[in-house]
């Protein structure tokens, strides 16, 4: 994959499952499997034992995901709710643990502090969960961003006077590079005192699974009419850098005010 300006921010990877068996842990629990098959099958361990590895196997199969979605370096928008389910079924397995734990807790046969490593496994798995729902939710904004970007282009070319309430493009002299963007990074930062809220940075997954080219742009989450979203523009603008701010998609397309930096996308051209 290819990484603008030494970053990368979404994420696009393999459909669940497949390719996981070469992971370390998926591999680990499928061997265990295999071996504690062979013992159950010859009656020397309980069925309920390989019924505990199996469902070890799919958690390794869930993490396994997880690594490459959500702590990885590509998602797409159609990876979402896959991810977000995994980061859910890992989240049941130990509230799960943690209730049968306590059972025992209750029951006297364990001490309170027998509880704690439960907790701490459930804690983090809640924090998972949560941070999958998060990462969705920007991944499927990105996608609508990329595809209102497309539909307001094609809109004005048809509709050239509603471009003032619909967006504002500036051509500048064309061009965008990293060291463009480290001043309007550092520019942005000394005027605010925080950083640029980068929705997308160069190409990513979800705008390569929508057939765009965003090679060398940056998609900045602001509104171009709020104080922060007017000075960039206006930097962009006295700097001679080109730029794309959206106000609103056109109705009954995808919404997702933005400014983009850079030359507009292009669609990758198909080899023959």
């Amino acid at each position: 994959m290819r990484v603008c300006f030494g970053l990368t921010v979404l994420l696009c990877v393999i459909p669940a499952f497949a390719q996981s068996d070469d992971d370390p842990e998926v591999a680990r629990a499928k061997a265990g499997i295999e071996r504690l098959r062979t013992l159950v099958d010859a009656g020397a361990l309980p069925r309920v034992q390989l019924e505990k590895a199996e469902d070890a196997l799919a958690d390794a199969h869930d993490a396994a995901f997880l690594r490459k979605t959500l702590y990885g370096q590509d998602l797409t928008a159609e990876q979402s709710d896959e991810m977000i389910s995994a980061a859910a079924r890992r989240f049941e397995r130990r509230k799960k643990a943690f209730d049968e734990a306590k059972k025992l807790v209750d029951a006297g046969v364990e001490s309170q502090l027998s509880l704690s490593t439960f907790l701490d496994e459930l804690d983090r798995a809640r924090k998972e969960s949560d941070l999958a729902d998060s990462r969705a939710k920007l991944t499927m904004q990105l996608a609508e961003m990329a595809r209102a970007e497309e539909a307001v282009a094609a809109h004005l070319a048809t509709e050239p006077s509603e471009a003032p309430k619909i967006a504002e493009r500036f051509d500048g002299n064309g061009s965008f590079n990293a060291n463009m963007w480290t001043k309007v990074e550092t520019a942005f930062a000394g005027k605010f005192g925080k950083p640029l809220p980068v929705s997308a940075m160069g190409e990513t997954a979800v705008h390569r699974a929508l057939g765009f080219d965003h090679t060398g742009r940056v998609d900045v989450a602001i509104h171009p009419d709020q104080p922060e979203g007017v000075w960039l523009r206006e930097y962009l603008t006295e700097k001679n850098i080109p730029y794309f701010a959206f106000r609103q998609a056109v109705p009954g397309k995808a919404t997702g005010a933005h400014i983009h930096l850079g030359p507009m996308s292009t669609r990758f051209k198909l080899g023959g």
